[in-house]
């Protein structure tokens, strides 16, 4: 703007906030703080199950063993996880929040022991399960940007387009630095590294206490499960979590776990794009749109093998695919939000997470028998089926949102 050279010179209007809506966010007090904490503690959320596997596999020789070890630790988390939140909600973050990782760091601990020491089987099922009190990092993280930006639509998109865009980052760095770590120390390098993320992230997270959202002691109410349209969308997250599940597993079983990182990353380059657009006035709408998107853009992979085998070509569909992933879940946690009352945030995102999981490890169960007895294309026609059956639940159960 050129200066003035000559009379008074006017009113200084206001100063304008950063154009870029993902500055104007971390510019939000004590944001960055927290996010810093946050991200921290999340990143190990990529590596357990991957250095449990490396690590369970290495001494026993058996991947069933460890993936039968992991699939416990998940479906206990589904069962702790709820409960885990509904006590955040009613006593605050940090109270609940730096226990409950204290008991989910020792039982990566327990489990180290028991692979180091030669334990009996049963004791590794054990010590992982106890992994399932771990907090939802990624859904406490969400309460404090819905306490801190409430009434203000376009920055709570934005910081959803921001968190889902760290998920996306996190489970894609955070197999490969497990990975690295198990293969270029020892086994269990992973699972401690994990260990003291988590903690060490868990903690900053906690002592950001003037963005915490503030609880109401003594309030019970009822479970977010009974507000309208909620079981409708959880059900939604269950059949895009298969998405998740059968098109990892196949795609492992017909490429390697490399070409993954495409997919993450266009979800990730998704997400934050899709932070910069207005929020839907009707976001059930939108979820319905970002839902036929998911499905015509899961039915990709499922031609480029079924026509081509090429895989540069399947790498470019995987690509396209995971642009339809963060869309949809931002618009998915937008509306948990907006139908979670204030004071059940932590919970009502943890049962989307809940489901979300639980889908997961269907759809890896369906793509796996798929791959293995009907072929790669028969494989990567699980995801595009569950996408499908996602819209349909969708345009059926969430269509007043």
């Amino acid at each position: 703007m050129p200066l003035e050279t000559a009379g008074p010179a006017p009113a200084a209007p206001a100063p304008a906030g950063p154009s870029n809506p993902y500055v104007r966010l971390l510019a939000t007090p004590g944001a960055r703080a927290f996010t810093a904490g946050n991200l921290l503690a999340r990143l190990p959320m990529g590596m357990f199950s991957v250095s449990a596997v490396i690590m369970i596999a290495g001494a026993h020789g058996s991947y069933a063993l460890a993936g039968a070890v992991t699939a416990t630790g998940l479906a206990a988390t589904a069962v702790v996880a709820p409960w885990t939140a509904r006590l955040v909600d009613r006593y605050g973050q940090a109270r609940i929040a730096v226990p409950a990782t204290a008991v989910a760091v020792l039982g990566s601990l327990a489990l180290v022991l028991c692979v180091h020491h030669d334990a009996p089987v049963w004791t590794l099922f054990v010590a992982y399960a106890a992994t399932a009190t771990t907090p939802n990092t990624g859904g406490m993280s969400r309460a404090r940007w819905a306490h801190l930006h409430r009434g203000d639509p376009a920055s709570l998109h934005t910081a959803n387009s921001f968190e889902q865009a760290a998920d996306e980052l996190c489970f894609m760095l955070g197999p490969v630095l497990a990975a690295s770590l198990c293969g270029a120390l020892f086994p269990e390098a992973g699972t401690l590294t994990g260990a003291v993320l988590l903690m060490t992230g868990v903690l900053v997270f906690a002592a950001q206490r003037a963005t915490e959202p503030p609880v109401t002691p003594g309030t019970r109410a009822a479970s977010p499960l009974r507000t309208p349209g909620m079981a409708a969308l959880l059900a939604v997250f269950l059949a895009t979590g298969a998405v998740f599940g059968s098109m990892e597993v196949v795609s492992i079983a017909h490429a390697g776990g490399a070409i993954l990182a495409l997919q993450a990353g266009g979800s990730c380059v998704a997400g934050l794009l899709y932070g910069s657009l207005r929020p839907a006035a009707r976001v059930g709408r939108r979820l319905l749109l970002c839902l036929t998107g998911m499905t015509a853009l899961m039915s990709l992979p499922l031609l480029a093998t079924a026509t081509t085998g090429s895989l540069p070509v399947l790498a470019c569909c995987l690509l396209l695919a995971g642009a339809a992933t963060a869309p949809t879940m931002v618009t998915g946690m937008t509306l948990v939000q907006r139908l979670t009352p204030q004071a059940q945030l932590n919970e009502g995102m943890t049962l989307a997470v809940t489901a979300l999981l639980g889908g997961v490890a269907a759809g890896s169960a369906v793509g796996g028998w798929a791959v293995e007895h009907a072929g790669t294309v028969a494989g990567y026609a699980a995801p595009a089926c569950a996408a499908a059956l996602a819209l349909a639940v969708a345009a059926v159960g969430t269509r007043r949102a």
